[in-house]
This record gives C-alpha cells, structure tokens and sequence, in this order.
C-alpha cells in the first residue's frame, strides 16, 4: 500500500485531533508531530489552521451532502411534494452510510461532526460555502413545503437535531456497543429505529409559545 502524502497525513491527524479535542484544542504543532510533518507544510498546502479546519470538514461532509443531493433529486423526480419521512431518510440515511457505527474511522467521523454543531470557534462553523449552502436550502424549502406550519426558525433547529442525533447515535454505537448484540451496531434495524423516531420529532405540531 502506498504511503500517504503530506497533504493527506495532515489531513488525516488534523481530523483525529479536531474530533477529539475541538478546534481551540487543537495546535498546528500537535497536528504536525502526529503527521510527521513539519509546521510550514501546514501553510505550504492550506494557508491556515482556520483553512485546514474547512478542508477537514470539506472531506467528511462532501460525500454526505453529494448523496443527500441525490436522494433528493430521486424523491423530486418522482413527486414535487415528498413526506417527510421520505425527505428524513433522504437527509439522514447518507449518515448511517458514511459513519458506520462499528468502525473507527465512522466514529472519529461522527465525533468530528458533533463537534461542528457544538464548537464554540466560529472557525469550526464558518468554513461553509456555496456547496453546503445549497443542499441545506434545497432541504430546507422542501421540509418546509412538507410542513406549512413550522416557523423557519422551528424547522431549522429541527434540521440540526437530524444531524445531531444520528451524529451521536453512531458515536455512542461504536463507545458503547449495545448489550446482547453480536455486532457493535444493529445494522438496518438501528436505522430503521432512528428514521422512525426522527420522522416522528420532524412532524410534531409547531411549538406553542
């Protein structure tokens, strides 16, 4: 197996260390000394720490929002107004796809998007551009077509527990395996738990205040 290159060691030790340690947590020296690289090659491929955080980010979420993409377009081909549980699945199942619970790599995944949501350093949130702007809003106008009554407000923080609780789900399989299963994850069963569970919270009826 060939080597991987700076470029991708870096990325490979910048992502254990954010998802274990956050982003203000985290130092380019730290990052270098597991790469086995040295500090200027951080500048050399990605300009700044802040910049090496965007392209973590980048490559755990891309394939997750290129599926989620498609998903949806599968579901519009079909019908200009999908359920809910339909969008749900479409929205989350490229998650269960991407952090499989009983791998290493899904976990430090998961771990690396929980602390997205979290991470109080604007740094963390703020590598975001038009790709992920455009599949957040393609989802959604369409959730909110599905669900007429929900403020915009409401909606998006519902969107966010989606990404949330399936983020954590998969993290928590892989910690704590659950007891009496032969495998670390239950496979189509969790998924299925977990899609039904959040079309449920998706569809509740608005929050009275």
């Amino acid at each position: 197996m060939a080597t991987p290159d700076t470029r991708t060691q870096i990325l490979d030790a910048a992502e254990q260390l954010f998802a274990e340690h956050g982003y203000s947590g985290t130092s380019i020296r730290a990052i270098t000394k597991l790469a086995g690289a040295n500090l200027a090659a951080v500048g050399y491929h990605f300009g700044s720490k802040a910049d090496l955080m965007g392209a973590v980010a980048r490559r755990a979420t891309e394939p997750i929002n290129a599926a989620q993409c498609a998903g949806l377009d599968t579901l519009l081909a079909r019908t200009p107004d999908p359920t809910v549980g339909e969008l749900v699945e479409a929205f989350a199942g490229p998650l269960f796809d991407a952090l499989p619970g009983g791998d290493e790599g899904g976990a430090r995944r998961s771990r690396l998007i929980v602390m997205i949501l979290s991470d109080p350093a604007e740094a963390a949130r703020g590598w975001t551009g038009p790709a992920e702007d455009t599949v957040r809003d393609r989802y959604f106008a369409a959730f909110a077509r599905a669900l007429p009554g929900l403020s915009p407000q409401e909606l998006w923080f519902r969107m966010r527990g989606i990404l949330a609780v399936t983020s954590v789900d998969r993290l928590q399989v892989h910690q704590h395996p659950t007891p009496g299963c032969d495998s670390p994850t239950p496979g189509e069963a969790a998924r299925h738990w977990a899609l039904t569970f959040l079309t449920a919270a998706v569809s509740a009826p608005p929050t009275r205040t």
